[in-house]
């Protein structure tokens, strides 16, 4: 299944962002916050890259029925318009996002097993899908959706006061998995009310949570640090 996230307008935002966050690599700012959680500045744009390209790409899970299929084509939260695939049938189906969900859980897996920091990623993580749980919501439609740019700067203050040595490895490992977890794996009993055609682990209303929580919670982290 694919299908843009967003509207063009914010992936052209997107791509602007990367686009500026390559050239801030080049004079080593984000460089040196990404070389704190162990990955080479060459593989920084790349990785990113593969994120904002496979946010485009849903992988089909289950169809859950519906009562009450939503028919709008587009749908705004907190300022983010967001697009429906139209689906004749009343049911929705489940999937996850490959670059809002699967690259970020490889990348946090790669990072734990490097880094060995589990316990204070586990108790971060834990922390952190409390919150995003506590702060994502449900829209009709849509499928469970959260804040932009309050996951990052959630991640980075709770991996300060955790582990202030490793902080960005922290906020970036938590502030992913957590999202996911609170966010999407909590509310997913919520989805077969909400009657959108297409629900996205990782995708919709939270990718744009996640994909921001790989350049500012790094970033934010160190800062704090």
């Amino acid at each position: 299944m694919f299908f843009n996230p967003l509207t063009c307008l914010f992936m052209i935002i997107f791509f602007f962002l990367l686009f500026f966050s390559f050239i801030m690599v080049q004079i080593h700012v984000i460089a040196f916050a990404f070389a704190k959680i162990g990955i080479p500045s060459e593989h920084i744009f790349g990785a990113l890259l593969a994120s904002l390209l496979g946010s485009y790409v849903n992988i089909p899970l289950k169809k859950i029925p519906q009562e009450n299929l939503v028919s709008r084509t587009w749908v705004s939260f907190y300022g983010f318009r967001h697009m429906i695939p139209v689906s004749q049938k009343r049911e929705t189906v489940l999937a996850v996002n490959l670059g809002g969900a699967v690259i970020p859980t490889f990348l946090c897996l790669y990072l734990l097993v490097k880094t060995d920091l589990w316990t204070s990623c586990l108790i971060a993580t834990a922390a952190m899908s409390i919150f995003t749980y506590r702060v994502a919501r449900p829209v009709p439609g849509l499928g469970i959706a959260l804040p932009a740019f309050v996951p990052p700067l959630m991640a980075a203050l709770i991996a300060v006061i955790i582990g202030y040595q490793n902080a960005p490895v922290i906020a970036y490992v938590s502030g992913t998995l957590g999202t996911l977890i609170g966010a999407d794996l909590m509310n997913l009993d919520k989805i077969k009310d909400l009657g959108a055609p297409v629900a996205s682990i990782g995708g919709a209303g939270t990718f744009d949570g996640i994909f921001l929580n790989g350049i500012l919670a790094v970033l934010l982290s160190a800062v704090f640090a």
